[in-house]
């Protein structure tokens, strides 16, 4: 009889239990990015419960870039101008995005695009790729690589999933048309596009062609 009375003790012990544990353990997220555990629900704001799948921050791309390929992008930022029917543009673009380079794609479609792409290459090829401030004329995927390399970028994409190349966009903005309100106040100025910052920076430590961008 004693037993029977332990044991219906003990479970309505547990039984009493169960709500509690029903309740959760939450993940707590603090200003200062301390993180603690709690059985209570914190503020909407700074709760993340455990059992939840953590969110990522995001990015105009529509994925924040990794730390390590962000600071090198930042060092040393790809630019690549185009034209329309330019097999070589296709081949760099097809370059790029097998490694997951993030890059800014300038396009020269116009008068406008071609005058200012002769201010930044004096003999207009295309593509141009500048790494930071290193320019490249046409496309050899040996060069490409050699200075892609230079400048740290993986040799895989290490792009996240959800990451989208920003749209190209023209070298020349286009011009609004005249009597618009837009145009108001030096709408005859000619648009132009200003040349990519030389950075003098010291090439990575295991950069054997000593390349200098």
């Amino acid at each position: 009889m004693k037993r029977i009375i332990a044991a219906t003790l003990a479970t309505a012990g547990l039984l009493a239990a169960l709500p509690a544990a029903a309740q959760g353990v939450y993940r707590i997220v603090g200003p200062d990015g301390r993180v603690t555990f709690s059985d209570q629900p914190p503020p909407a704001a700074n709760a993340r419960q455990q059992t939840g799948a953590s969110s990522s921050g995001s990015a105009s791309g529509g994925a924040q870039l990794p730390f390590e390929l962000r600071q090198i992008a930042s060092r040393y930022p790809v630019v690549l101008y185009t034209g329309e029917n330019c097999a070589p543009c296709n081949s760099g673009r097809n370059l790029l995005g097998s490694r997951g380079i993030p890059y800014t794609e300038k396009t020269i479609n116009t008068t406008e695009d071609a005058e200012a792409l002769r201010r930044l290459n004096s003999d207009a090829t295309l593509p141009l790729l500048t790494i930071g401030g290193q320019k490249l004329r046409g496309y050899l995927e040996t060069e490409w690589t050699q200075y892609l390399d230079a400048a740290g970028y993986p040799k895989q994409s290490a792009l996240p999933p959800g990451y989208r190349q920003p749209a190209p966009t023209p070298l020349v903005a286009v011009k609004p048309v005249p009597g618009t309100p837009s145009a108001t106040g030096g709408a005859n100025a000619p648009a132009t596009a200003a040349p990519p910052a030389e950075i003098p920076v010291q090439p990575p430590a295991d950069n054997p062609a000593g390349i200098r961008f």
